[in-house]
């Protein structure tokens, strides 16, 4: 489902100028342009390396700061090299894992080519309604995953501090020891386009 949006969003097309050099990460000292830099810089090694070294990407930051854009990015290059991308927003995910739980009907085989394909985004997560099953749901599904070395690359709006709050210690202890972790900072994108009047 992603076809129209990738000839869009991809590493070609992914621009430095909505960062500011200006805005800092006090954690870090770094810009939000420096820090974009790194990130893509990041993502790029991510699919170079892809074939020869296990890793997950953990993308966290505002709305509005290019972690979708990125994972779109990783996805195109990916797809293209042959590899088996699934992409879900968290919301669907989860909503077709209860329905698998709790259908009568088996349609394990959608659940084991979550656990099985070469990467699973999982975009936005903590926009689902969470609650105890979201939650081990999401630990079996990303711990599965790391026992088979399938990466997975997720994205989120929550700090991380609500991240261990939402999905419990063990998640956030099990997704800090195993995913590369990005933060991205700056201005919303998508407002600073529709005032410049870009698309």
């Amino acid at each position: 489902n992603l076809n129209e949006i990738l000839e869009k969003e991809n590493f070609d097309s992914f621009s430095f100028d909505y960062y500011s050099a200006t805005i800092k990460n006090e954690a870090t000292g770094l810009s939000a342009l420096e820090t974009a830099r790194r990130a893509y810089d990041t993502a790029q090694r991510f699919v170079q390396n892809f074939d020869h070294k296990f890793e997950n990407l953990f993308l966290y930051g505002d709305t509005g700061v290019g972690k979708t854009f990125l994972s779109h990015c990783i996805a195109r290059e990916l797809l293209r090299s042959t590899h088996c991308v699934l992409y879900f927003s968290a919301y669907d995910l989860f909503d077709m894992m209860a329905a698998n739980s709790f259908s009568r009907k088996d349609t394990g085989t959608d659940e084991e080519l979550i656990y099985d394909c070469d990467l699973l985004i999982i975009d936005d997560l903590g926009t689902e309604l969470t609650n105890s099953f979201v939650a081990s749901q999401f630990f079996l599904c990303i711990n599965e995953r790391i026992l088979r070395k399938k990466s997975t690359v997720i994205s989120t709006n929550l700090t991380l501090g609500n991240f261990m709050d939402t999905y419990s210690e063990r998640v956030f202890s099990r997704v800090s020891s195993n995913y590369t972790m990005i933060k991205l900072i700056g201005k919303d994108i998508r407002i600073q386009k529709k005032i410049l009047g870009g698309n």
